[in-house]
């Protein structure tokens, strides 16, 4: 089983997506990354799936590509794998976790840097325990930024300290991270596990396609007018409008009556 590089867990609507190579950082080579596009992609179109918590073990959540192996492939001169992996792996990913039609949770254990921030700043939270940070590394190994990290960077935090951060990389703490807007909440590493579960199941047990089409809608509106964006956000009532959750919801409004959630 030393091959498994990435865990994929389901209990209580939740899809618990482990990356666990924790004597590697949790970095990722080719299986690696292999295996997390299968198991986010999984967790994307399973429906007793209403909430992905995506974490890692050990003292990392992701340093990124896997350098060892990028240099082999260097030294190889293999041009082909070196390259492709950003299309073939890199981007689907992080496609995967910013476009499923439910809410995502980057569990941040520890230090995240290069893609495996990237892979955070895709999802719809991010909870760091307070030992944890970001480093976008990517020009520090005289790189480029992958990942998606062009596109929700500057969302989260404005094109300037977007800019700076990229240019000159460093760890940003988690504390920092919370005032810039990149954390959605810290929680002392004690807590962490406890604070995560408490989140992932209250998402777990909410409206999954309201929490969807609000994800969808927010994203839709970034590329496009204000008219185009009216429109979509109608078909989004619509489309959820027709489901069991809504009519359930508004029942229990009338009664005065706490709602029920299944994710129908």
């Amino acid at each position: 089983m030393s091959d498994i590089s990435v865990r994929y867990e389901v209990a209580d609507g939740i899809g618990t997506i482990t990356l666990d190579r924790a004597e590697a950082m949790n970095s990722l080579n080719t299986p690696t990354k292999e295996q997390l596009k299968a198991a986010v992609q999984l967790a994307a179109e399973d429906d007793a799936v209403r909430c992905v918590v995506l974490t890692g073990t050990g003292r990392a959540f992701c340093v990124g590509q896997d350098l060892k192996e990028h240099i082999q492939l260097l030294e190889a001169n293999d041009m082909d794998a070196l390259w492709n992996t950003v299309p073939d792996h890199f981007a689907p990913i992080a496609k995967a976790l910013a476009e499923m039609p439910k809410p995502v949770i980057a569990a941040v254990n520890g230090v995240a840097a290069g893609a495996g921030a990237s892979l955070a700043f895709a999802c719809d939270f991010r909870v760091l325990a307070d030992t944890a940070g970001f480093n976008l590394a990517f020009t520090g190994i005289a790189l480029s930024c992958d990942t998606g990290i062009s596109w929700t960077l500057p969302r989260l935090i404005g094109q300037a300290k977007a800019t700076e951060l990229l240019y000159f990389p460093r760890t940003v703490p988690a504390a920092e991270a919370l005032e810039l807007g990149l954390a959605t909440r810290v929680v002392p590493a004690a807590d962490f596990a406890t604070e995560v579960s408490a989140l992932a199941t209250k998402l777990a047990n909410g409206p999954t396609a309201a929490y969807g089409a609000v994800r969808l809608s927010l994203a839709y509106s970034a590329t496009h007018t204000f008219d185009e964006a009216l429109a979509f956000e109608a078909d989004m009532m619509r489309l959820t409008g027709d489901t069991q959750d809504h009519k359930n919801a508004v029942a229990s409004f009338v009664a005065k009556q706490r709602p029920t959630f299944t994710g129908r």
